[in-house]
């Protein structure tokens, strides 16, 4: 029996939203997504707040998430929506 269909796996990556650190604990990934990141997260960003005068920006935290993605495809000599054409 000769593998007709091998599909790939892709992992997607992204990041939360940089918020505050002390606010990122309850930050969630989007739905699908698995959080690679725990705690308060990843100091790496600066989220701004504005006020009346000034731009203010700070040192905040972002979560990093992931999703495994499979995508069909066709082994190497197969092609057509089923794999079937040789």
């Amino acid at each position: 029996q000769v593998k007709k269909q091998c599909d790939q796996k892709l992992l997607i990556r992204m990041k939360t939203k940089c918020v505050s650190c002390s606010l990122n604990l309850d930050t969630q990934c989007p739905a699908g997504y698995t959080k690679t990141t725990s705690g308060t997260g990843t100091p790496d960003c600066r989220y701004y707040l504005e006020t009346k005068t000034h731009t203010l920006s700070f040192l905040g935290c972002r979560h990093r998430c992931v999703k495994e993605f499979e995508q069909p495809e066709c082994c190497q000599g197969h092609w057509g929506p089923d794999c079937m054409g040789e």
